[in-house]
């Protein structure tokens, strides 16, 4: 079998030694060349045409964005962003998504030891889905100013949208929430993301959709026109408290090997929305959300997945649309406007739970 061949670019000698450790220990990836900065790289990648490029966020000579800019202009190659934690680290991150990087990682914290291994873990899990990556070209982000979908359901407050996404979905949602009006449906989000990045992706999103969009927090009431994204590390679920719907949030044990899980919103959203909800699986590696989406399908929920030309990752669609949890496949683009769409023909409609 051959090898995914990666080159590591980082400007710390002891980062790239470590990211090249991680990844020749695994049997199916190699480091075929680190370089301290993007200069270096360019040269490196033209020689060497890699599988994978991991690219440090913040670098000498030239900064990293204008380097994934031109990379993905020129010579389009999956990379994984290596992101400090750090408020400009995630906010600089957000833009590299946005540019078309597929996937990011936090940088391993040197002498952390018991954090090492789960780091590698990650490292390795996201090198392999970027080899599988569709490298796509990235739209500008779309502002408040974009065509959205009309909604006409403003009376049927206890519809709700439920979202799962993994590789590549920081922009599938922001395509979806941007295609959606401020007045619609509560939508609760499960992305897969580590603690410290979700608090600047939910502000990056509200400053460009329509809706208001936050972190979820624990016992905030859910309402209609806001979205809530699970904060990173923590599991997140609805409840119904009288006739309204209430954010838990708390750190459980990983489910499907994440947290947030997809599983654990999407069962929650089945067992308490019940026909009220509408699911949404967009891009991502493994099948987290499968089952619970079926769940919701067999409640009574209307389910959407995105399709594999518009996916970076078609793991998680595909394992949805597998068991039989999706009522419809759409390109990305077509998802915001079937569900307010949905949400118009059936309004009124409303199934009490």
């Amino acid at each position: 079998m051959a090898k995914t061949r990666v080159v590591v670019v980082d400007d710390s000698a002891l980062v790239r030694g470590i990211l090249s450790q991680i990844i020749n220990a695994q049997p199916d990836l190699e480091t075929v060349g680190a370089a301290p900065d993007p200069i270096a790289a360019r040269e490196m990648i033209r020689a060497l045409d890699p599988d994978v490029i991991t690219l440090d966020v913040e670098m000498p000579r030239m900064d990293g964005l204008d380097f994934l800019e031109r990379l993905m202009r020129l010579r389009p190659t999956p990379v994984v962003m290596v992101s400090t934690l750090t408020e400009r680290g995630a906010e600089t991150t957000f833009r590299a998504l946005e540019l078309g990087a597929v996937d990011f990682v936090a940088k391993p914290r040197v002498g952390i030891a018991h954090g090492l291994d789960q780091a590698a873990l990650e490292i390795v899990e996201k090198i392999r889905a970027a080899s599988k990556a569709r490298v796509q070209k990235r739209t500008p982000a779309p502002s408040r100013s974009a065509p959205v979908a009309a909604y006409a359901g403003r009376k049927g407050t206890e519809k709700i949208i439920a979202v799962g996404a993994s590789t590549g979905g920081t922009e599938a949602i922001r395509t979806v929430l941007c295609g959606m009006p401020g007045d619609g449906p509560a939508v609760v989000i499960t992305q897969h993301m580590p603690p410290g990045f979700t608090k600047s992706f939910s502000q990056r999103l509200d400053s460009l959709a329509r809706m208001a969009v936050k972190e979820a927090e624990e016992g905030e009431r859910i309402l209609p026109g806001h979205a809530y994204v699970a904060p990173g590390g923590m599991q997140f679920a609805i409840e119904k408290s009288g006739a309204n719907y209430v954010a838990r949030v708390w750190p459980g044990e990983p489910v499907n090997r994440h947290r947030p899980s997809v599983d654990v919103l999407f069962r929650s959203v089945a067992r308490v929305a019940g026909a009220n909800a509408l699911g949404v699986m967009l891009t991502g590696m493994g099948r987290d959300g499968a089952d619970a989406m079926l769940e919701m399908k067999r409640a009574g929920a209307f389910n959407l997945a995105q399709d594999e030309a518009s996916c970076v990752v078609f793991g998680m669609p595909r394992e949805a649309i597998a068991v039989g949890a999706t009522d419809e496949v759409l390109p990305l683009e077509a998802i915001a406007g079937r569900l307010m769409g949905w949400l118009a023909e059936h309004v009124g409609h409303h199934v009490r739970v």
